[in-house]
């Protein structure tokens, strides 16, 4: 699960207001062009981490994968190049390049420098496209310290240089060519982005998902970054989003042979209104049964993830779950006296896409969360109702494997209920005790409290002397969680440190789940730094985005980074969080690079706990276990706001997060021992 370092945050100097202070027209700043974006980059791109990072690639590819939803279009190649460079092409129609009349300039410079600026706003440029709301090409420009955009139309080759999204020179033809398409060539600016380092593993994980989605498209991925290292990646799927459902069960059992699949376009219902009640909107779902317990739905809307869904899944649920009942109380299934299936019930181990293209996609804020076009919602609803009853009827053996899997589920989800409802029902309503081992803080301010999940007693002991009272709460854990990836909800309450847990957080769970009672905005997982503390923190992991995603999506969940070693020479002291670090330390205070142990036998003269070393006169303590440090120390290097390093947890591609939670703590073996002989290799130290 992808991660990102929380810095300590220092607390501003406030000045007093001058008593004279004006506030007149001089006061008011006008930005002129681009200027908005790289005053504040982070409102356009998202962050100026590696997301945005990401992002300004996203936004080049968008163009084409436009283009190829326009039908104008078959290829889109995206190659890594060094000094951080990205070159973006498309067989595509090629930005027009004739003199824009209102600009006065060539509709390329246009759509470069000008914000919501595209073929995207007007008529007859597309009918659907994924950056209606998106920043436009034109954002990736102002966030470069060079681009250069090179464009195959009418017959000739057009280019224009940029840099930090002014022109070079005006647009100029440099050549002939039968070929049309754009290529895009950019290097993101050092001074924007804290990292110019883009991760493959995101590329490859994006450029997969959208070759899913837009079928009959073939993505082409180069990296040739290092010389003599060239990678390349090709992605094409036939299928679209049925065969995206077979890559996102691979690891699992299907409940039935067949992966339900249906696209179609249909007008809007009479009285939609708005520019797209003259387009149709395209539907296209597929889904299939795994013998899991938890619900994967993606819902995309223009080839964009809705990780909040919206219209097209509150459509999909309602007519799944309606089909479903009647289905099954026509052939018997449910008898008279039997209550209907629930939502939930009917969604227990599906996993589903559901793409819609529309002309003009209403999202709820600038991240595209949730699609908000209530006509989307009729539409899908038909479609889907229909096509299901066909399925139903035409698979019977399906039907009837699907079925069996529902009820079942509503036999557990009975239990559940019990369970749930006999330990946190009190909890719920009138305040359940807080457990005997939470070390709860003064603070009552859930903004500015936190809470360190530890491994054991000892590791507890350290932190509960060593915290800040008013604000850090501690709660100790005993021995390694349940595996919460195949377990049901009820077995889950029955253990007592996942009770504990969910008390200690005060949010409930499940359908009682409320995120305003949440007891800590931050919730800190803090484990030794060893194999079984590894295992901890992703089991922890795995309970926290199964059934407290918002948590994770929020940015509540972060990961406390304990140091490994602490060198000293004299009086000269530090702390190191890994072997290289170490390494470098050492060399800088000896020239030596390599740490000797201390001989068997031979006696820490620092009195500290730990694992000792010494190098050249050196003392390098090793701490394999919190509980090994002193509570001043602990409160030091990892508790204390000023001075701490932490990961906060994020999950940027929900899918590929979902694959690797199944992959390492699911019920198949085969898929894991792969993973464990793939990587073995690059485990450079394992504590056994």
């Amino acid at each position: 699960m992808p991660t990102k370092k929380a810095t300590p945050k220092k607390t501003p100097v406030k000045k007093p207001k001058s008593k004279a202070a004006a506030y007149g027209a001089a006061q008011i700043t006008v930005l002129e062009g681009l200027d908005p974006v790289r005053k504040r980059p982070g409102m356009y791109i998202g962050s100026t981490g590696p997301q945005g990072l990401h992002h300004m690639l996203w936004e080049v590819v968008d163009n084409g994968i436009d283009e190829a939803m326009a039908g104008h279009a078959t290829e889109v190649g995206v190659t890594l190049l060094p000094d951080n460079m990205i070159e973006v092409t498309d067989n595509g129609r090629g930005i027009p390049v004739d003199k824009h009349k209102q600009a006065g300039v060539s509709a390329l410079e246009v759509v470069m420098t000008k914000l919501h600026a595209g073929g995207k706003f007007g008529q007859g440029g597309y009918k659907v496209s994924g950056g209606l709301h998106g920043v436009g090409v034109s954002v990736v420009n102002a966030l470069s310290t060079y681009m250069k955009a090179e464009v195959y139309r009418d017959g000739k080759i057009w280019v224009q240089e940029y840099s930090q999204g002014k022109p070079k020179k005006k647009v100029r033809s440099t050549g002939t060519t039968r070929r049309t398409g754009t290529n895009i060539t950019f290097q993101p600016d050092a001074g924007v982005f804290e990292t110019l380092e883009y991760s493959l593993d995101t590329i490859l994980n994006h450029f997969r998902q959208q070759a899913y989605l837009t079928k009959g498209i073939k993505i082409k991925i180069f990296d040739e970054r290092e010389k003599g290292n060239f990678k390349s990646y090709e992605f094409y799927f036939e299928g679209g989003i049925k065969s995206y459902v077979s890559h996102l069960n691979h690891n699992n059992q299907p409940k039935h042979e067949n992966v339900f699949y249906i696209e179609r376009s249909v007008m809007p219902a009479n009285g939609a209104s708005g520019p797209d009640k003259d387009t149709p909107v395209n539907i296209e779902i597929a889904f299939q049964y795994v013998d899991e317990y938890k619900e994967s739905v993606y819902a995309f809307a223009n080839n964009i993830f809705n990780p909040e869904g919206g219209m097209h899944i509150m459509g999909f649920r309602s007519a799944l779950t309606r089909v479903l009942n009647n289905y099954a109380r026509n052939k018997g299934y449910l008898k008279e006296k039997d209550e209907n299936l629930s939502g939930e019930d009917t969604r227990e181990g599906l996993t589903a896409v559901i793409s819609v293209k529309v002309a003009e996609p209403q999202f709820e804020g600038q991240t595209k969360a949730k699609l908000g076009n209530p006509e989307v919602r009729t539409v899908t609803e038909s479609v889907f109702s229909e096509a299901l009853e066909i399925y139903l009827e035409e698979h019977p053996r399906d039907a009837e494997n699907i079925l069996s899997k529902c009820l079942l589920s509503s036999q557990a989800r009975r239990a559940a209920r019990q369970a749930r409802e006999s330990i946190l029902r009190k909890g719920a309503l009138d305040g359940l005790t807080l457990p005997g081992k939470l070390a709860d803080c003064s603070s009552r301010d859930a903004e500015k409290t936190e809470l360190y999940i530890v491994e054991g007693d000892s590791a507890g002991g350290s932190s509960k002397q060593g915290r800040d009272r008013k604000t850090q709460a501690i709660l100790p854990l005993r021995g390694k969680i349940l595996n919460v990836e195949r377990a049901r909800l009820d077995k889950m309450l029955s253990n007592n440190e996942i009770k504990s847990l969910i008390i200690a957080m005060g949010t409930n769970i499940g359908e009682q789940f409320d995120i305003s009672k949440l007891r800590y905005h931050k919730i800190i997982i803090m484990t030794d730094a060893d194999v079984d503390g590894s295992h901890i923190r992703t089991l922890l992991l795995t309970f926290f985005y199964r059934y407290f995603p918002e948590l994770v999506r929020g940015g509540y969940i972060y990961i406390a980074q304990p140091p490994l070693y602490k060198v000293q020479k004299g009086r000269e002291a530090h702390w190191v969080f890994s072997d290289e670090e170490k390494d470098k330390v050492v060399q800088k205070m000896t020239g030596s690079k390599v740490a000797v142990p201390q001989e068997e036998g031979e006696e820490e003269a620092t009195g500290e706990r730990g694992v000792g070393e010494k190098v050249a006169g050196v003392n390098i303590q090793r701490y394999k276990g919190l509980g090994e440090m002193n509570p001043d120390q602990l409160w030091e290097t990892t508790m204390d706001p000023e001075t701490r390093t932490m990961w906060q947890v994020e999950v940027g591609e929900a899918a590929a997060a979902d694959e690797v939670f199944e992959m390492l703590m699911g019920a198949e073996v085969l898929p894991r021992k792969k993973f464990i002989q793939t990587h073995a290799k690059d485990v450079k130290n394992l504590d056994a």
